[in-house]
């Protein structure tokens, strides 16, 4: 591991501890702000994965996935405010969020990564490959869209995420995961109980500024310009992100291609191997 992220090296995962692929966790200081990162050890022969997750959503909840990349390198962190990362002094735009993590990919002593995001960590992978062309090699886009010009979901699916609640009590989110996630949480209550597991909550203030950054952003007047490499899933049965953003947006991406799993929004949690083998096969071409 590199020097930046050894010095500030707190253990593993639990469970990892045995692990050759396992998670290296550190609070990493970029600039003022602190993020907890999280780097999975795998081979150094092509740049690693950059990971942007999920509005709320802690790193830990992205753990199945990543596991199941079997030759790839991975970086996940907190976003400020979620998880273990320390709320930002003051609300951001997606060009912050970008700006931080080709700063951490310095640090972590990386010249180049491969991009990826799913659900609102899309747009911001959508917005570092735009800022920060020569940083990114390749992009994957996990159930997301374009942003606020997007083809909305499901109305009363979207007013149950306008609230940190699912993230913060777990007998809510059991409730209405298989409502508003779809795919395989409706009928696979192992999965739903794992997930609720993982969660380890986010503030009322970084919810609320995740939710803020994307106030009326959106990639469409440049994102014919992302001239990398693309590889856009989609769940066909995605409550939040009905699958014609994703079909939008591989027609508006030069070099992009579609794939789509018979899944729900979820499908890097609920489908991890199908889904990592997807995208190793992609960044292996």
């Amino acid at each position: 591991m590199v020097e930046a992220f050894a010095n500030r090296k707190q253990g593993v995962m639990p469970g990892d501890e045995a692990d050759p692929a396992a998670f290296d966790i550190a609070m990493i200081d970029v600039g003022k702000q602190s993020l907890r990162v999280a780097v999975k050890r795998g081979p150094k022969d092509r740049p690693p994965l950059l990971l942007f997750n999920g509005v709320g959503a802690n790193l830990e909840l992205a753990k199945p996935f990543m596991r199941a990349l079997t030759r790839t390198e991975a970086i996940i962190f907190d976003v400020p405010g979620v998880g273990g990362s320390p709320p930002p002094a003051a609300p951001y735009r997606p060009s912050t969020l970008a700006r931080l993590a080709s700063q951490l990919l310095s640090q972590l002593g990386y010249r180049r990564a491969d991009i990826a995001g799913v659900s609102w960590g899309g747009g911001i992978a959508q917005q570092f490959a735009h800022q920060h062309y020569d940083m990114c090699r390749k992009i994957v886009l996990a159930a997301t869209s374009p942003g606020a010009f997007m083809i909305p979901g499901d109305p009363r699916v979207l007013w149950k995420l306008a609230t940190p609640r699912r993230y913060v009590d777990k007998d809510f989110m059991r409730r209405v995961a298989p409502e508003i996630y779809g795919g395989a949480f409706r009928n696979n209550p192992d999965i739903l109980a794992a997930h609720a597991k993982a969660m380890t909550g986010t503030t009322e203030k970084g919810y609320l500024y995740q939710l803020i950054a994307m106030a009326g952003w959106t990639s469409l007047p440049w994102l014919w310009t992302l001239k990398q490499p693309a590889l856009i899933l989609a769940g066909r049965d995605d409550p939040i992100v009905p699958l014609s953003n994703a079909r939008l947006m591989a027609r508006l991406m030069p070099n992009a291609r579609l794939k789509i799993l018979d899944d729900g929004h979820l499908f890097l949690v609920t489908s991890p191997v199908e889904s990592a083998a997807m995208i190793e096969t992609f960044l292996a071409e």
